[in-house]
């Protein structure tokens, strides 16, 4: 029997649909468009079950409504094959699963492929992508260790170790994870976002912006995610240390604008839009220019982490379809399957209205709102940097509020990250003139002039 280039069994014999199935796998562990042609490979080869079945998966990962509808004439041509490969038909029952939104079925379904075929690693990378959208960070931990067990000499099991390992807080065996992949692949883009995400969380901005500078020239070719992604971690490294220009030229050039109906471009525009926003920057008309794509959004409720950043883009345009979407998102909680009903009901619909609230400037309600999401902000998935929006969010409607010693508190904790971060010592600043502290105001101060002076 023939297999993939990890040495999994393939259901077809033939070189193309061969050479597909590679091209899918490779292409998706390592971020490539190449995994798109599996589609038209599908199409060709009805006989394969694995082909049409990974073909449907693929949709499913467009976190778009309606991606179960358009995976499933895959799903119907996979059903058809008499006596499926056991490996193709444990992918075309997840596939099942997934279109059914039971997502624990999903899981098990996945870990089940990795036992029985431990170089497996899209169904590894599939697990952790549903735990991630999960804020399980223990269990993305542990799939990735059972990854790297089977797939140890592949790059991209020790980049999906790396993540875990840093969304689990382990930031030194996380930058060893990292590492490690780029000792055998120098350009693994993953490995590349986790040590990212290592430096920024440490405080090591300089560090960060000189290494992904370093690295931005592999991310051409790359598919719209990976490499709006990588740019947009860029970004915040040059946000964090002042350089407001650098940083409206990497949104422009390659944040936005690469594949604007995708769902990961759209968060990760307005996730950077709106940090410009927080941190005093005029945005001009880039709010209106995202707006379109996000209109289209106004029902989507296929995951709360993406549904709450279309609800803030919109409010922010000032569209009314910001509105539409809440109202969506509240149906969406009464309706919810019971395993993520309180996700939607106790976590996603506050912070919504929270979000909706600092959009309209009712500061007050946002920082009502959004004190009931926050502590439980994990179980919507994203990660800690995605996440961080919110928390910024949430400390920009203190200031608005007028409540000085809540944002104090905050604003200190955050420098302990990063002593020298721009936009916090600016509202440092702001605070401790409020407070009647002018010593505190003026080093604050200080601290800015010190990185724009450089």
């Amino acid at each position: 029997m023939s297999q993939d280039y990890l040495g999994n069994p393939l259901d077809t014999e033939h070189p193309q649909a061969r050479k597909a199935l590679d091209d899918f796998i490779g292409g998706f562990l390592g971020y490539h468009p190449r995994a798109e042609a599996i589609l038209a490979s599908a199409e060709r080869h009805p006989e394969s079950a694995l082909s049409n079945a990974l073909a449907g998966i693929l949709l499913m990962f467009s976190e778009s409504p309606e991606s179960p509808a358009l995976a499933e004439r895959y799903r119907q041509v996979a059903a058809r094959v008499n006596a499926p490969h056991p490996r193709a038909a444990l992918y075309l029952a997840l596939l099942q699963a997934w279109m059914d939104e039971d997502l624990d079925q999903v899981l098990q379904l996945s870990e089940t492929l990795l036992e029985h075929y431990p170089r497996d690693l899209f169904a590894a990378k599939l697990n952790q992508y549903v735990q991630f959208n999960r804020g399980n960070w223990p269990a993305l931990l542990r799939i990735a260790l059972k990854a790297v067990d089977g797939c140890g000499d592949v790059a991209q099991s020790h980049g999906m170790l790396a993540f875990a390992y840093e969304q689990c807080h382990l930031l030194e065996e996380a930058e060893a994870s990292a590492r490690q992949a780029l000792a055998l692949q120098h350009d693994e883009p993953w490995a590349q976002h986790a040590l990212a995400h290592v430096m920024l969380t440490q405080g090591r901005i300089e560090e960060g912006i000189a290494f992904l500078e370093r690295a931005s020239p592999h991310w051409q070719g790359l598919n719209s995610f990976m490499y709006t992604h990588n740019w947009w971690h860029l970004a915040l490294f040059y946000l964090g240390r002042g350089d407001q220009a650098r940083v409206l030229e990497i949104y422009d050039r390659h944040v936005w604008g690469v594949l604007p109906a995708y769902s990961q471009d759209q968060v990760g525009a307005v996730s950077l839009l709106a940090r410009l926003e927080l941190a005093g920057v005029d945005v001009g008309e880039r709010w209106q220019a995202l707006a379109p794509y996000l209109q289209q959004r106004h029902d989507d409720t296929v995951q709360p982490f993406l549904s709450v950043q279309y609800l803030y883009g919109l409010a922010r345009a000032d569209k009314p379809e910001a509105q539409r979407l809440l109202q969506a998102l509240r149906e969406r909680a009464r309706e919810a399957p019971p395993f993520s009903r309180a996700v939607w009901a106790e976590v996603t619909v506050p912070l919504a209205e929270g979000l909706l609230a600092h959009a309209r400037g009712e500061h007050t309600l946002a920082l009502a709102r959004l004190g009931v999401a926050l502590p439980r902000l994990n179980e919507i998935g994203g990660s800690h940097a995605q996440r961080d929006l919110f928390a910024q969010i949430e400390l920009d409607a203190r200031l608005g509020a007028q409540d000085w010693a809540g944002a104090q508190q905050v604003l200190e904790l955050r420098r302990r990250y990063d002593g020298l971060d721009v936009p916090t010592n600016r509202a440092l600043a702001r605070v401790y003139r409020a407070l009647g502290l002018p010593g505190l105001a003026q080093a604050a101060v200080a601290r800015v002039e010190e990185v724009l002076g450089r």
